[in-house]
C-alpha cells in the first residue's frame, strides 16, 4: 500500500506544481522544477515517506521510465535548423579540456607525496568519470588496478559532490551563467501560459489529435532504443551509450516527418508549444523529482578519504570556472557551457532537465551529443591521464 501511495504522489505532485506555475507566476519564474527539488528533498530529508528501504525500486523504475520517454517528446518539437556541428565540437572539446585539466592540477593539489600512485588511480577513473560517466568508470578501473575500497569512495563521494553540483545548476545556474556569459536566443519563453483563447481550443478531441502520432513514434522509439542497447549489452546490462544515441538519432529522425512539422508548425503559429513538449517536460519533472526523493543526506558516509572528496569538489567546480572562463574567450553562449557541463559531469539524461530549467529546447541535441562523445573519449582520456601522472610520479 505504501509503495502504491508513494509512485501516485511522484506522478501527481508534479502535475499540481505545473497546474500552479500557469496561476502564480513566482513559480514561473524560479522554475516548476526548483518548486519539485525542493519539496522533494523536504520529504526525503524530514520524513521517512520516500526511503529508499521501502520505495527504492519504484524511484528507479520512474528514473528508468522518464528520460527515454521525455527526449522524443521534448526532440520531436525542436526546430534542428539551426543546429551547427562546429559549435558542438567546440563546445565539447572546451569541456573535455577543463575536467581533463582539473583533474591533473589536483593531483598535484591532493596526492600523498608517500604514495603518488594511488592519486594517479583516482585521477584516471574521475578524469573517465566526468569525461565520459559509469560505463566509463569500470573499464578505467580494472585497467588501471584500482582497488574496490579506493572504487566505492570515488563512487559513494561522486554522489555526494554530483548532487551538491546538481542543486547549484537548478537554484542558480541559470541566473550565473546567463549573467557572466553571452545569452542564447531561445525561441522558448518557458512555461509561459497559454491565452483563454488558446486554453479553450484545448479540447479532448483536439488534445488526442495533436498527441496520438508523438506518443506512438515514442512507444516506438523508446522500444527500438531499448531492443537495441539490450542486442548491445554487456555483462546482462543494457548499454547507455548505445541506448541514449540511438533515442537521439530516432527522434531526430521524426523531426523531418511531414505530420510532426505540421504539428509544429500549427503551434508556432498559435504561439505555444507543441502538446508533445509539455509531455516532455512533465516527464523531465518527473525525474527530477524522483531524484530529490532519493536524496537522503542521513544516509551518507562523510568520514573516510576527504582528500578524494575535496578532489572531486576541486575538479567538478574547477572545470566548470575554467570552462566559463575558456568559453568567454571563445564567445560561447552560457546556456551551450551549461549543457554541456551537466552533460559531462552528471550525463546525458540530465540534458533535458537542464534544457527545461533554462527555457531552451534547442540546446538538447547539443547536450547529448557532447554526452556521447564523451562516453567515446573517456576511456581514452583516463587511461591517458593515469599514464600521464604515473610517469611523472
Amino acid at each position: 500500500m505504501h509503495t502504491l501511495l508513494y509512485a501516485l504522489y511522484l506522478v501527481v505532485v508534479p502535475v499540481i506544481v505545473m497546474r500552479a506555475g500557469r496561476r502564480w507566476r513566482w513559480i514561473e519564474r524560479i522554475s516548476p522544477m526548483t518548486v519539485l527539488y525542493i519539496i522533494g528533498l523536504i520529504i526525503a530529508n524530514l520524513t521517512h515517506f520516500s526511503s529508499a528501504e521501502q520505495v527504492g525500486g519504484v524511484t528507479d523504475l520512474f528514473n528508468a521510465i522518464a528520460v527515454p520517454m521525455a527526449i522524443p517528446l521534448m526532440l520531436m518539437s525542436c526546430n534542428l535548423k539551426g543546429w551547427s556541428v562546429g559549435k558542438a565540437a567546440k563546445v565539447f572539446f572546451c569541456g573535455l579540456f577543463s575536467v581533463v585539466a582539473c583533474c591533473v592540477v589536483g593531483y598535484f593539489l591532493f596526492r600523498d607525496p608517500d604514495n603518488p600512485g594511488r592519486f594517479a588511480q583516482v585521477s584516471a577513473v574521475t578524469t573517465g568519470l566526468y569525461t565520459g560517466g559509469i560505463p566509463n568508470v569500470g573499464a578505467i578501473s580494472q585497467a588501471v588496478g584500482i582497488s574496490n575500497e579506493l572504487y566505492l569512495y570515488i563512487t559513494s563521494y561522486d554522489l555526494i559532490v554530483t548532487g551538491a553540483y546538481l542543486v547549484f545548476i537548478i537554484f542558480a545556474g541559470k541566473a550565473v551563467f546567463r549573467r557572466l556569459l553571452p545569452s542564447h536566443d531561445t525561441g522558448y519563453a518557458g512555461d509561459t501560459p497559454m491565452s483563454d483563447t488558446q486554453q479553450r481550443k484545448q479540447t479532448v478531441g483536439t488534445i488526442f489529435h495533436e498527441l496520438w502520432l508523438p506518443f506512438l513514434l515514442t512507444a516506438l522509439i523508446v522500444a527500438a532504443a531499448v531492443g537495441v542497447s539490450t542486442i548491445c549489452a554487456h555483462g546482462g546490462e543494457r548499454n547507455m551509450t548505445i541506448l541514449i544515441l540511438t533515442l537521439t538519432t530516432l527522434s531526430i529522425a521524426a523531426t523531418l516527418l511531414p505530420a510532426i512539422r505540421r504539428r509544429n508548425t500549427k503551434a508556432d503559429s498559435e504561439g505555444r508549444q507543441p502538446l508533445s513538449f509539455e509531455c516532455g517536460l512533465y516527464c523531465v519533472y518527473l525525474f527530477c523529482f524522483a531524484i530529490a526523493n532519493s536524496c537522503d543526506i542521513r544516509q551518507m558516509d562523510l568520514a573516510g578519504s576527504l582528500e578524494i572528496l575535496s578532489f572531486l569538489a576541486f575538479v567538478i567546480f574547477g572545470s566548470l570556472a575554467l570552462q566559463v572562463l575558456l568559453a568567454k574567450l571563445l564567445k560561447i553562449d552560457g546556456d551551450s557551457v551549461l549543457v554541456s557541463s551537466i552533460s559531462l559531469i552528471n550525463s546525458p539524461p540530465f540534458v533535458p532537465m537542464v534544457a527545461a530549467l533554462l527555457g531552451n529546447k534547442d540546446i538538447i541535441v547539443l547536450g547529448i551529443t557532447v554526452g556521447l562523445l564523451g562516453y567515446m573519449l573517456g576511456n581514452y582520456m583516463g587511461i591517458g591521464v593515469f599514464l600521464l601522472l604515473s610517469a611523472i610520479g
